[in-house]
């Protein structure tokens, strides 16, 4: 009996872990994307290049930040 609730208390734990871990790459992503999209807002308005806002450009701009931004401003010159 006591086995078992020594293993609830770690599978709680590690449920609790995992939890926090994805809500914290969570956050570092939508703080990347929100970063990104007004970089590539601010590039549009001025007529630096034009970054279309599809899905894969997106997910770029999310994963890179402010690095996947130049990334596809260099592939837009290409």
């Amino acid at each position: 009996m006591f086995e078992w609730f020594i293993l609830l208390i770690f599978l709680i734990l590690a449920g609790y872990l995992i939890l926090k871990l994805t809500l914290a790459i969570l956050k570092w992503m939508a703080v990347n994307t929100i970063v990104g999209l007004i970089l590539v807002g601010i590039i549009n308005f001025l007529g630096v290049a034009h970054i279309e806002l599809n899905l894969i450009n997106l997910l770029i701009i999310a994963v890179g930040g402010v690095v996947g931004v130049f990334i596809l401003l260099v592939l837009s010159f290409i």
